[in-house]
């Protein structure tokens, strides 16, 4: 037996109708930043955006890796009198300091090796609009310092740079980390905590809004880049409650990346219960540790390691982190390390 989505209902007759959120009109939706939901937790989550975006408070949205909380800092910004301005994104767990210094504030002609032009960074271009920081958990101290004179003077210097630069920014701040906790360790300064915290937002897991999983695998499979190949358009009624109950640690990322797999493997029409990946039809496999050879040098056995656990979770980055029992962040510098970062660097993003 197989389904057309969304056929759940949410403890009612009435199949769940979807609502979204667009950043243009609501007769034409921008696939790239809607938000698919139906679940009373995200309706109240909506309408929080809906009171916090007027203002020009800054805002710190919290939430696991892959909830989506880039496109509620869109919301947030289209929502705002900022919205004819720019909204400037950066991660801040994928760049070294350096990097990120020159990137987030700019540097001048040759003020480091490798500066053979002026560089205008990411806060100035920002100008006017808004800057979403993500990951702002893994800034080391001495960008920390430097964001937080950004923050209280409304000016920065590029790198080598002599000159303040005014500029008026919206700061909207994304992490997956205990803040908190990391204040209380000495990992965050705790100053700069209080400044970008001014109104803390959750961003609800995917098995915290369950009822929305139909919802969402429906839009990716209708909408995705892959929609063209005619092939998983529908889901058995089997495969879907396999994916209902699982609890999907990546969140909606991994269902978007899943349901883009689904649709490129299948056989036919219809996603059947022996499409679905393994680690999904059997949560409870883990990884095993191969035998020990003795011709692998430690480094050599932690890199396929590391690798191998990626391609496991098929590329989710929080997934092998956490199988792993490692932060993101270390994750990031093991890969920027093997050389291996361009490869698992680019993850469907999107809609959530």
């Amino acid at each position: 037996m197989s389904i057309n989505l969304p056929p759940l209902s949410s403890g009612s007759q009435t199949p769940l109708q979807p609502q979204t959120w667009n950043n243009q009109s609501s007769s034409k939706v921008i696939e790239s930043k809607t938000i698919v939901y139906g679940s009373e937790v995200m309706k109240n989550l909506m309408k929080v955006i809906e009171r916090v975006a007027p203002s020009n408070a800054n805002i710190l949205v919290l939430g696991e890796s892959g909830t989506g909380k880039e496109l509620l800092a869109h919301a947030i910004h289209e929502k705002s009198s900022r919205a004819n301005k720019p909204f400037v994104a950066i991660n801040c767990g994928a760049l070294q300091e350096s990097l990120l210094e020159s990137e987030l504030f700019g540097h001048e002609k040759g003020s480091f090796t490798g500066a053979i032009n002026k560089k205008t960074g990411l806060a100035e271009i920002a100008n006017g609009g808004s800057l979403f920081l993500d990951e702002i958990g893994e800034l080391t101290p001495g960008i920390q310092a430097k964001l937080l004179r950004f923050i209280q003077e409304g000016e920065l210097y590029r790198v080598g740079g002599k000159e303040p630069i005014r500029v008026d920014i919206r700061l909207i701040s994304a992490t997956n980390r205990k803040l908190e906790a990391d204040v209380a360790q000495g990992r965050f300064r705790e100053d700069l905590y209080y400044r970008i915290n001014t109104i803390a937002i959750k961003t609800p897991a995917l098995r915290q809004r369950k009822e929305d999983i139909p919802l969402l695998i429906n839009h990716f499979l209708s909408s995705g880049s892959h929609a063209f190949l005619g092939r998983g358009r529908q889901v058995s009624e089997d495969a879907l409650k396999l994916m209902v109950n699982y609890d999907w640690p990546g969140n909606i990322r991994e269902l978007q990346n899943i349901c883009e797999r689904l649709q490129i493997l299948s056989d036919g029409h219809t996603i059947m219960v022996n499409d679905i990946p393994e680690n999904i039809r059997n949560p409870q496999t883990r990884i095993h540790m191969d035998e020990y050879d003795p011709s692998l040098a430690l480094h050599e056995l932690e890199k396929r390691f590391i690798l191998k656990s990626l391609h496991h979770f098929n590329g989710n980055k929080t997934q092998a982190a956490n199988a792993l029992g490692i932060t993101i962040k270390t994750l990031y510098n093991k890969l920027h390390e093997y050389g291996e970062f361009d490869k698992f660097a680019v993850y469907p993003k999107g809609e959530i």
